[in-house]
């Protein structure tokens, strides 16, 4: 039976990140489905992402973390980038906005201590995030179609699980191999154009921290070289902007979806 133990921060970043500021890539892959009362499954997409991030030593022991992330929403069949998709229920063929977050960082430091559930070889970190908050969206007759609930809420469930040997190594300033597992339950994303339909999407994925860029996934080195290049490395300082969501970048990015731009745009 695992029981649980406290960490200091010092071993929570090298799980996460490194406690030497180098980069740390993380990768995951799964599916979403459509959560609708009364109705079965709905197998909507297949996903790939990763992250790319880095924890700032504030020589106090405690860190600061900043990342980029991406996610790319497949078609569940063929694995193929989205860049249209016909909304099943209204019928109408929408663009495509994944996931492009820049940047997405701690707004506080990492610090204190972390608890853990130490099962012999394996100790898992588990963190439970709910947010409530008000939406973005809310108040513009601009996307009333889009997203008009005046509160966004969802849940996003994650675990990390590492050999319980590298965690207690004081010499070890990065663990490989972390195990991840994510899900996520929350409203329609704007650009599906679902407005007031009841339900909700539940992703679900498992991943993985990478030894470097290379390691990860051919779309998503393609996608960076080809598109995006600033996801190929992790901010280098904080941020004294907020957190990009899906929700802001819709609101920014708003002309260009109608204009039926291909995402992630390639100056984001």
């Amino acid at each position: 039976m695992a029981n649980k133990e406290m960490f200091a921060a010092r071993e929570w970043v090298k799980v996460r990140n490194a406690t030497t500021e180098e980069e740390s890539f993380l990768t995951w892959n799964g599916a979403v489905y459509a959560f609708i009362p009364g109705q079965p499954k709905h197998h909507l997409f297949n996903i790939v992402g990763m992250n790319v991030s880095r924890c700032l030593d504030n020589h106090d022991e405690s860190w600061n973390f900043v990342s980029r992330e991406l996610s790319f929403y497949l078609d569940p069949k063929t694995n193929e980038i989205l860049h249209r998709w016909q909304n099943p229920w209204t019928g109408e063929t929408v663009p495509v906005i994944h996931i492009a977050n820049s940047p997405v960082q701690g707004r506080q430091p990492y610090a204190g201590e972390y608890g853990a559930n130490v099962d012999g070889d394996f100790t898992t970190f588990a963190f439970d995030l709910f947010s409530t908050y008000p939406n973005p969206l809310a108040g513009d007759d601009r996307f009333l179609d889009y997203s008009p609930q005046e509160i966004y809420q969802a849940v996003e469930l994650f675990k990390l699980t590492v050999p319980t040997k590298a965690l207690r190594d004081p010499s070890i300033t990065s663990i490989s191999p972390v195990i991840l597992g994510w899900e996520r339950i929350g409203p329609w994303v704007p650009w599906m154009k679902m407005g007031s339909h009841p339900g909700h999407l539940i992703y679900s994925a498992s991943g993985r921290k990478l030894a470097g860029f290379e390691e990860l996934p051919g779309l998503l080195k393609e996608q960076i070289q080809d598109r995006i290049p600033v996801y190929r490395h992790a901010p280098k300082s904080s941020f004294s902007t907020d957190n990009i969501t899906s929700w802001r970048y819709f609101k920014k990015h708003f002309e260009a979806y109608l204009a039926g731009k291909e995402f992630p745009l390639p100056d984001c």
